[in-house]
């Protein structure tokens, strides 16, 4: 089941809105639906990347280890190559 949800656009905005969604063949309401939709997956995304690069960084605080820049770019160009290769190994800081 849907809400209601009101929300006051600035007059120029209004009228990109409804211009592109006029171009597009859509409604302004599927044009904005769309662009919330768009963004809170994007807002999700980037919350999991940073969640992710402060979990990596304490497991890196942790164990000291880190890989060479230069060991995973070769690493990852034998995987497009390849489809499968062993990780590189670790560097002790």
């Amino acid at each position: 089941m849907s809400a209601t949800t009101t929300i006051r656009l600035p007059p120029k905005l209004r009228a990109r809105v409804s211009q592109l969604a006029k171009q597009t063949g859509r409604s302004a309401h599927s044009f904005i639906l769309e662009a919330v939709e768009r963004h809170a997956d994007y807002e999700s995304r980037i919350r999991e990347l940073v969640a992710e690069a402060i979990a990596a960084d304490e497991q890196i605080e942790r164990t000291g280890e880190v890989f060479r820049a230069e060991d995973v770019h070769a690493w990852m160009r034998r995987l497009a190559v390849e489809g499968t290769a062993p990780r590189p190994k670790p560097w002790r800081r």
